[in-house]
């Protein structure tokens, strides 16, 4: 195929490309920034004259360094952009600590100018803290699905690979930053661009933003039993107001023996425990990603009483939640 196809003409030879404006966080996940500036980097190859066009920056203007460690140079601060810039905030663990008043305030001055904003993996927050996803569609890594959903409970979340609602757009992380980035360039240039894109990144897969980011219930588990899944997503489902066992099996058709019976063969722990099990495990979601109090965390986990909720943490987790909550603030401080 001659390179003069590969996209639909709809921008001419003197038209300006599109300006994407990558914001560097503190402990950026580095897979979704490089997934979605080489689909930038492989669209302008592929294209009859360049398409797009980009720049790094962040908080200081001098460098960025992602979870890996891996230092980058970034162009600018905080700088004043176009209004037809699209920016894409670039984030990933501890986002809470790449939180800064100054981003805040930048960012909201120009989102008043119109501008285009996305985030990548956990920099859903960020628009969330600025108020750019209320009562917007939005998506979030899975990990930090429980603490969004607490604080910001005005935006509309999602369990997509990706989410587009207007002018704002936000990725789960990780590769869904290639799939949303497909979906950019097929919306500006045509699918054919997009998918010659795909083939030069050998992504066979491309998913859209009906696609969830997580994998189902019996790959997870590695059993594919249809009640025994059904019965995991009803737990994953109610953690903040726990269901019975016996109302579970019920709702499968079958006895709380063997609904025990189902469980103990192929996970090895009774419904009671697993069910606790991932009660624990938001609770320690939200204590570790948010400044609820434990109190409330407790509720949120379907623990009625306080001392019930530390004995069981402690029980599973070997440290009580206010030594889990303290640990997380001293390694955030550091």
């Amino acid at each position: 195929m001659s390179q003069v196809t590969r996209d639909n003409g709809s921008a001419g030879p003197q038209t300006k490309p599109r300006r994407f404006v990558f914001v560097l966080l503190k402990n950026f996940t580095l897979l979704s920034f490089a997934s979605a500036l080489d689909c930038l980097r492989l669209a302008n190859r592929g294209a009859t004259v360049p398409r797009y066009d980009w720049i790094l920056i962040g908080e200081g203007g001098d460098s960025a360094t992602s979870s890996t460690s891996t230092e980058l140079k970034v162009d600018d601060d905080l700088i004043e952009l176009h209004r037809d810039d699209t920016i894409i905030l670039c984030g990933g663990i501890d986002i809470q600590a790449a939180t800064s008043k100054k981003l805040l305030n930048w960012l909201r001055r120009e989102a008043r100018k119109g501008a285009t904003v996305g985030g990548l993996c956990t920099a859903a927050y960020i628009m969330a803290k600025a108020g750019l996803l209320d009562n917007k569609k939005a998506t979030i890594h899975w990990e930090n699905r429980d603490s969004f959903s607490e604080e910001f409970p005005e935006v509309d979340l999602g369990k997509s690979v990706f989410c587009i609602d207007g002018n704002r757009m936000t990725t789960a992380g990780g590769t869904s930053s290639i799939d949303m980035f497909l979906q950019i360039i097929a919306d500006d240039h045509g699918e054919e661009l997009a998918n010659w894109v795909a083939d030069q990144q050998i992504y066979s897969s491309i998913r859209t933003d009906q696609d969830t980011q997580r994998l189902s219930v019996p790959t997870r588990i590695g059993v594919r039993h249809p009640k025994l899944s059904q019965v995991i997503q009803m737990m994953e489902n109610n953690i903040e107001e726990p269901i019975s066992p016996s109302i579970l099996a019920k709702d499968v058709v079958m006895s709380t023996r063997q609904l025990e019976r189902l469980f103990r063969r192929y996970l090895n722990r009774s419904p009671k425990r697993y069910y606790m099990e991932l009660r624990l495990q938001k609770a320690r979601n939200l204590l570790m990603q948010t400044d609820m109090s434990v109190i409330n965390v407790a509720l949120a986990c379907g623990f009625a009483s306080p001392s019930h909720f530390s004995k069981c943490y402690r029980a599973h987790y070997d440290t009580t939640p206010y030594r889990e909550r303290g640990t997380q603030a001293a390694r955030l401080s550091i």
